[in-house]
C-alpha cells in the first residue's frame, strides 16, 4: 500500500472548467451542464513557446499550473509525471499528411512537438525546472499508471509529484485506431505526509473489484468518453471528503484501488 496526501487539484474538461466548477457538480451541489472545453492558456509558458506548443501541451500545462497553484507549491522544484495517451495527435496528423505529399517538408517545431515528452519539456520551460519529469503511456488507463508512477516517485523518494494526464480527440483516420470522443486534463499534487485529502493506493487482480462508475449518467458518459477523465470517481471521492473507496482499471489483468480518507 502507498499512502499519499492530494494538496492540489486541476481539471479542465467540456462542463467543467476549472476545480471550483467541478467540485460543485462532484458534490452534487450544481448540475452537470454538457459544454465545449474551454481551452484556458498556460500564461506561465513564455509567448514564443506558447505559439509553438500544440492545443493539447496548452492543455497540459493549464490544469498543471491549476493544481500547482492551489497547492501552494513551487513548480520549479516539483517532480512531474506526463501522462497521455495520444500526445499530440493532431500534431502527428499533420506529419503523416506531409510525409504523405510528393515532396514532403516538415517543419522542426512539429518534430520536436511530436515526441511524448513534448508538454513535460515546456512545463520545465515554464516553470524553470531542474526537477525529473517522466512521460507515461497506458491507453484508457493512463490516468492511472500515471497516478501509481507518481504515487511511487512519491513514496519512495519522498518529495511533493505532481501529476497530469490529458488527452485530446484525435484527427480521422487516427480517431478510428484510439477512439476519444472527448477531450480533457487532470492535474494533481501528490505529497507524503502533508495536509490533504488522503489516498491509499493498491494495485488488486481485476476480478476481485469492479472499477467504479459514476453514478449519474451524462458524468458516467464523460467518464467513459475519454482518458483523463476515467479520474472522475476518484474527483467524486476526493471532492466529497468522506471516506469511500475508489476501483480505477489499470491493464487487462489488474486495478488500482484508492482508499480516500478525509482532511487531516
Amino acid at each position: 500500500m502507498i499512502a499519499l496526501s492530494v494538496t492540489g487539484i486541476g481539471i479542465a474538461t467540456p462542463g467543467l472548467r476549472d476545480w471550483d466548477a467541478a467540485r460543485l457538480v462532484l458534490t452534487g451541489a450544481a448540475a452537470y451542464a454538457e459544454a465545449p472545453l474551454e481551452h484556458r492558456a498556460p500564461d506561465a509558458l513564455p509567448a514564443a513557446e506558447r505559439r509553438r506548443a500544440g492545443a493539447v501541451t496548452r492543455l497540459a500545462l493549464a490544469v498543471a499550473q491549476e493544481a500547482v497553484a492551489r497547492a501552494g507549491a513551487d513548480g520549479a522544484t516539483l517532480a512531474s509525471v506526463f501522462a497521455s495517451a495520444d500526445g499530440d495527435a493532431d500534431n502527428l496528423h499533420q506529419i503523416c499528411t506531409a510525409l504523405a505529399a510528393p515532396a514532403p517538408e516538415i517543419s522542426p517545431t512539429r518534430f520536436h512537438n511530436s515526441v511524448q515528452n513534448a508538454p513535460s519539456g515546456y512545463w520545465t520551460i515554464a516553470m524553470q525546472a531542474r526537477a525529473p519529469t517522466t512521460a507515461v503511456n497506458g491507453l484508457d488507463a493512463v490516468f492511472s499508471a500515471g497516478l501509481l508512477e507518481a504515487a511511487v516517485q512519491a513514496a519512495t523518494e519522498e518529495r511533493a509529484v505532481l501529476l497530469v494526464a490529458f488527452d485530446l480527440p484525435s484527427p480521422e483516420p487516427l480517431l478510428a485506431l484510439h477512439p476519444c470522443a472527448s477531450g480533457g486534463a487532470v492535474a494533481l499534487v501528490l505529497a507524503p505526509d502533508a495536509t490533504g485529502p488522503k489516498l491509499e493506493l493498491d494495485v488488486v487482480a481485476s476480478g476481485d473489484a469492479p472499477v467504479t462508475p459514476m453514478p449519474e449518467p451524462s458524468l458516467e458518459r464523460l467518464r467513459v468518453a475519454g482518458t483523463a477523465m476515467r479520474a472522475l470517481p476518484l474527483l467524486r471521492a476526493l471532492a466529497r471528503a468522506q471516506g469511500s473507496t475508489t476501483v480505477l482499471e489499470l491493464d487487462d489483468a489488474n486495478s488500482l484501488r484508492i482508499a480516500v480518507r478525509g482532511e487531516r
